[in-house]
Formats: C-alpha cells, sequence, structure tokens
C-alpha cells in the first residue's frame, strides 16, 4: 500500500505545501482536511476586494497545480491528533491513518471579552463567508460602521468602508495605527490618511461597555465617548487554531512548536507551516515564534514539504527574510525583516530601519517598492544564519522510540532537488515578484482538484 501524507488546513500553506510535495516526486496519496467549505482562496483581498464587492467571492479563489492530485475533504476539520499511532480523527468518528503529515492550519480571529459576538450585527474577519456576512450587513443597514482594532485588518477595513461611502469609526486601544508595525513615521502618515478621509478615529481608548439596542449597538469608551453602530467588526488579531492538538502530547502553546527544520517537537513524520508553527529562525536570533504573513505561508509550506521527505536528520533550516505589505487609500506600505525586533530606527535610503544589537533587522517604506527591493539583501547580508546556536530538538526520552521509526520516509529515495530551505539561507529571493498576490481580478483558470469530498460525505468528481 502506498504512503499517505495528510496535510491539515485547506488554506495556502496547505496547497503549496502539497504542491511542493508533487515537485518532488512524492507518488503517493496526498489527503487535505479543511475545515471549511471553499477551496483555497487569497485571504488579503477579503478586507478590501470582497468587502467592497469589487470581487464575487469565485474571483478570490487560488490557482494550483492541475497535477496536484489530492483527495479534498471540505467541511472537515481535524478533531483529534494521536501521534504515536499516527492518526488523525474527523467528524463522524473517521480515524485516518498517515505516515506524514503537515500541519497548516492557520490562525482564528482573536476574541474579545464582553463583546456580544452572539450579536449577527458584530462580526470578525477571518474567512471568506465572514468576509461575505460583513458586506451583506453593510449594504442592508444604515449608519456607522464600528471597527475594532488599528492593526492590518482594521485598518484596511475602514479604508474599504470609505470607499463604499459609508461612515466608519475606528477604535483602537495604542496611541496610533500600525506604529509597532511599521514605525512612528508611517504610522502617523497612514493615521493621518484616514482621518483626512472621514474616519472617525478614537485612539488609545478601551471599552467600557456595549448596549444592545434594535436600531444598533452602543459603544461606551473609556474616554467618555459612545458610538452607535449598525455594525460591529471585530479585528484585534488573531489566535493559532490548534484547539484539536489538545491532549496529543504537543507543545501548543502560541502554536505549534517546531524545531529550526519545522519538525514538530515530540513528534515523528510531523512538520508545521504558516501562521500556526512556532520555530526557531537561526536568522533572526533563534528565538520561536510565529510569523503571520502571507508569503510566510507560501515559502514555509513548501519549506516544510521539502523537509518531511528527507527526513530530520537531513532536513535544512527554514530561514527566511519575512515581507509583508498594506494598501490603503492607494497607499502601499511594504516592509521586510522582522521590525518588531528593533530597539532603535535610522534611515535607510529613504525607508525606516530597524536596529537590534548593531543589525538591520527590518526595513518599511511608504511608495518605495524598488527602494524595497534593493535593499532587502542587506537584511541577507547582515544577519546571516547561525547553525552552531542551541535550537529545540527531540526531547531525550523519544530518542530511543525514534530510532525504531524510519526517519526518512520510503518516497525519499525519489531525486530530490535542492531543497529552498537551502537556497534561503544564502541567496535573497526576489522581493518584486513574491511580495503579494496579485491583486487584479483573476481571470486565469483555476485547476479543478481530482477528487472532493464534504463532511467526510462521499467524494465527488
Amino acid at each position: 500500500m502506498s504512503e499517505r501524507i495528510v496535510v491539515v488546513g485547506g488554506g495556502l500553506g496547505g496547497v503549496r505545501s502539497a504542491e511542493r510535495l508533487r515537485e518532488m516526486g512524492f507518488d503517493g496519496q496526498i489527503t487535505i482536511l479543511s475545515a471549511e467549505r471553499h477551496l483555497p482562496y487569497h485571504r488579503p483581498c477579503l478586507s478590501k476586494q470582497i468587502i467592497t464587492g469589487e470581487w464575487h467571492p469565485d474571483d478570490s479563489l487560488l490557482s494550483f497545480s492541475g497535477d496536484l492530485d489530492a483527495e479534498w475533504r471540505m467541511n472537515s476539520p481535524a478533531l483529534h491528533l494521536d501521534p504515536k499511532t499516527q492518526s488523525v480523527w474527523v467528524p463522524g468518528g473517521e480515524e485516518i491513518k498517515y505516515d506524514g503529515m503537515i500541519i497548516a492550519t492557520g490562525v482564528d480571529a482573536r476574541a474579545m471579552g464582553g463583546a456580544p459576538r452572539h450579536d449577527p450585527r458584530v462580526h470578525v474577519l477571518r474567512t471568506l463567508d465572514d468576509a461575505v456576512a460583513i458586506r451583506k450587513n453593510i449594504r442592508q443597514s444604515q449608519g456607522l460602521v464600528a471597527v475594532i482594532g488599528g492593526g492590518f485588518i482594521g485598518c484596511e477595513l475602514a479604508c474599504s468602508v470609505r470607499h463604499m461611502g459609508r461612515d466608519v469609526a475606528l477604535i483602537v486601544r495604542s496611541p496610533a495605527l500600525l506604529g509597532g508595525v511599521v514605525g512612528d513615521d508611517i504610522g502617523k502618515k497612514i493615521t493621518e490618511a484616514h482621518v483626512e478621509h472621514g474616519v472617525r478615529l478614537a485612539t488609545g481608548v478601551g471599552i467600557k461597555h456595549w448596549v444592545r439596542q434594535p436600531g444598533g449597538i452602543g459603544i461606551h469608551l473609556s474616554d467618555g465617548q459612545v458610538f452607535f453602530a449598525s455594525c460591529v467588526v471585530l479585528a484585534v488579531g488573531a489566535s493559532p487554531a490548534v484547539d484539536w492538538l489538545r491532549g496529543s502530547g504537543l507543545v501548543i502553546e502560541d502554536g505549534v512548536l517546531c524545531d529550526a527544520t519545522n519538525h514538530v517537537v515530540g513528534a515523528e513524520n510531523i512538520v508545521a507551516c504558516g501562521d500556526v508553527a512556532r520555530w526557531p529562525n537561526l536568522r533572526f536570533n533563534g528565538v520561536v515564534r510565529r510569523v503571520e504573513h502571507w508569503l510566510n505561508a507560501v515559502e514555509g509550506g513548501r519549506a516544510a514539504a521539502e523537509n518531511l521527505l528527507v527526513g530530520r536528520s537531513h532536513a535544512k533550516p527554514y530561514t527566511p527574510v519575512p515581507r509583508f505589505w498594506t494598501e490603503q487609500y492607494g497607499m502601499r506600505v511594504q516592509g521586510a525583516g522582522l521590525p518588531v525586533l528593533g530597539t532603535d530606527t535610522t534611515d535607510v535610503n529613504g525607508l525606516t530601519g530597524f536596529i537590534a544589537d548593531g543589525k538591520l533587522v527590518g526595513i518599511v517604506g511608504l511608495e518605495s517598492p524598488g527602494k524595497i527591493i534593493t535593499e532587502t539583501p542587506e537584511l541577507f547580508r547582515q544577519n546571516t544564519v547561525d547553525t552552531n546556536r542551541q535550537v529545540w530538538t527531540q526531547p531525550a526520552e523519544e530518542t530511543a522510540a525514534a530510532a525504531e521509526v524510519p526517519e526518512v520516509l520510503p518516497t525519499t529515495q525519489i531525486p530530490v532537488p535542492e531543497p529552498v530551505a537551502a537556497r534561503a539561507s544564502s541567496v535573497p529571493p526576489s522581493v518584486s515578484s513574491s511580495m503579494s498576490p496579485p491583486l487584479q481580478r483573476r481571470r486565469h483558470s483555476r485547476s479543478r482538484p481530482e477528487m472532493v469530498r464534504v463532511g467526510g460525505g462521499r467524494a465527488r468528481p
């Protein structure tokens, strides 16, 4: 019987990792477990084109390889994992055995204490269905739209609502928008742009209490202000989707704990990628952390697939330089590296440079794509990979048991091309071609999966 690799998560990281398995010659069964009813789609457009109605939901679907030949299990979230028996359970009590697993479950919208989430006028934005529900609420109501949170999603939502001609209030606990991520100067310019476009901005405030009424929801702030909204969107961050891993024995505090090659600590033949993975990037001080960027799901998914096939002892550390972007009111902010690590800032050819321990660890620019391309290689040069740094390894008590389990899947007898993970440690990738997903309306064809199974039921072609 051929090997089976189960990909848990039907989003960007999951589909790109599955594609990489086929590119490397894996000819066994690939089963993709997706908690959603939709095939993979671009999430960045949810707060933009989907909310405004510029795109139909079908326009957001990802293109993927026609040679994927995977079994798609839609509406089939993983419910429990037993690494010892290499089994995962889905709704209906079905047990699925695996020879290798890729965890790509991403994140869920973070809850906000006290918010009336049971009210149909209060939303979060994480999925395509969330975006459609928000758009419907906005179109079928009048009055103020309140967005809680001043991060990327909150700011992009406020911008989209203003493009729709609706009044919007942006309620933020911090004193400025995006300041901790893009730096004070760019954060100030983004804040000014929102004010100039008519956003009612409340910064440095908390929410004291909510009052639900037939005509809307009253939001009482700590500074005495009161907003009365017909639609509320909570954009207060995200939490790793790891509830299904409780009781598995894996370390899941703030994501799935992995070693430097994205192999899950405490498990055999399991890797993780994307927003849910917490791993030590040896390029940036080796501290275990998660990275919630679009491109990390792509690069991390491909690297995780490679390292799963070659096995833990032959795997290469995953050492990317993260890149991110946001666009608001026609202004594009682009960044590279990990600005959050910076303890000071400096000017880098007109960009905001973030410095830590005497090294450049991040750059952010406003309307400066050419400069971002030019200066990103400097992040690779100044942040070389430290392979001597102590990193997570298998617990000692598991070493003997691991010796009894094949460390390399039998399929790795195939010719293996140079891994992306290895190339990332020495050669800067092209920033211009991979900074962000395409923003134009999709007009290209999308490959259809060979098999789609909805809710664990009968497969249909």
